[in-house]
């Protein structure tokens, strides 16, 4: 099977390139860095002929207003360029719990791109992940300085990067879901109980503070980022200590 990877050099699409090579599969990395530009179409065509899937793992270069507009084109030129190449199967990666936390421009963003490819002419799938581990130092740094970390107390159920590629690449080279796959990690913390552990794993003697208005994630509420009982997600295998102790 021919599967484009858009943003295929990035932290998921390199690992999602990788998987599914090793399964025998013809998996082409595809990037601003190999000339394709999805916000102009150039280099869709080239990229997209002879695919039997395109999984696009592209995002906004910002998570402010012009978020929206990012989706909107990068969508619309790649469901109008797969279309004409007879892909088969599109797959994209979004957040769980997106369309709950809509004072986030960015999250209105990705619900946006998830009902574009809902409306779009190619046979599709929808890959919802929860936050990464990955993610957890860019996360406090927003609200830290030399005396502390402010982090609100938003349940977060994170998850590996590695086992987000992994349930990208299994999700493209099966059937088109029409419809959306959630995964989540096995475990959820408070956003600052998982500072608190990621401190003092690394012997950072600064304390976390609970501050409700603290970063980006202080617009989610309750439980809106974490899976729900209803969605059947597959609850990925990898703790964030094991993450941690590699």
């Amino acid at each position: 099977m021919k599967i484009a990877v858009i943003g295929g050099n990035g932290l998921i699409g390199t690992q999602v390139v990788k998987i599914l090579t090793e399964g025998g599969h013809e998996a082409v990395a595809h990037s601003r860095a190999s000339g394709l530009d999805l916000l102009t179409g150039q280099g869709l065509p080239e990229a997209l002929t002879g695919a039997d899937v395109v999984i696009n793992l592209t995002n906004s270069p910002t998570f402010d207003d012009a978020s929206p507009a990012f989706f909107q084109q990068s969508m619309d030129n790649l469901l109008a360029a797969a279309a004409a190449a007879g892909v088969g199967h599109a797959v994209i990666l979004s957040i769980v719990g997106a369309e709950l936390v809509p004072d986030l421009v960015y999250y209105r963003a990705k619900v946006l791109q998830e009902d574009i490819l809902k409306a779009g002419p190619v046979p599709y799938s929808i890959v919802r992940a929860t936050q990464f581990f990955e993610f957890m130092e860019a996360a406090m740094s927003w609200t830290a300085d030399e005396n502390a970390v402010r982090l609100p107390a938003t349940l977060i159920q994170p998850m590996a990067a590695a086992d987000v590629a992994q349930a990208v690449a299994e999700v493209s080279v099966g059937s088109p879901l029409a419809g959306t796959c959630n995964i989540a990690g096995p475990d959820v913390f408070t956003l600052a109980e998982l500072g608190r552990i990621t401190l003092i794993t690394r012997g950072d003697p600064r304390p976390v503070v609970v501050d409700e208005s603290a970063g980006l994630f202080a617009a989610a509420s309750g439980d809106a980022l974490i899976a729900k009982d209803g969605d059947d997600a597959i609850i990925a295998p990898t703790t964030y200590q094991d993450w941690l102790a590699r």
